[in-house]
């Protein structure tokens, strides 16, 4: 089966940068998209930001300028550089997968990795 696994998460003080990384193991069809989400207490998940398998990607208004996404496809990894961060990305972080094969779909969900923000 699919398991995603955050890795990169910590504390950073605000302006500075941080690097997520997801890697990617098992049943990895080619025909797929892969995206950051982030949830901060009180709060609803969001988008932050999706790749597809030909390297399209769409940001969040909020991280536009600030994130980039980019996925290494040989080693089934998904990565979010995160520069000039703000208190507001305080959150835990998540991956997702979604996999497309013959008109079946399947998602997939890291369990998160915590990223804070804060002097």
């Amino acid at each position: 089966q699919v398991q995603l696994v955050e890795s990169g998460g910590g504390l950073v003080q605000p302006g500075g940068s941080l690097r997520l990384s997801c890697a990617a193991s098992g049943s990895i069809f080619s025909n797929n998209y892969m995206g950051w989400y982030r949830q901060a207490p009180g709060k609803q998940r969001e988008l932050v930001a999706t790749i597809t398998s030909g390297g399209i990607t769409n940001y969040a208004d909020s991280v536009k300028g600030r994130f980039t996404i980019s996925r290494d496809n040989a080693k089934n990894t998904l990565y979010l550089q995160m520069n000039s961060l703000k208190p507001e990305d305080t959150a835990v972080y998540y991956c997702r997968l979604t996999t497309i094969r013959y008109a079946s779909q399947s998602t997939y969900w890291g369990q998160g990795t915590q990223v804070t923000v804060s002097s």
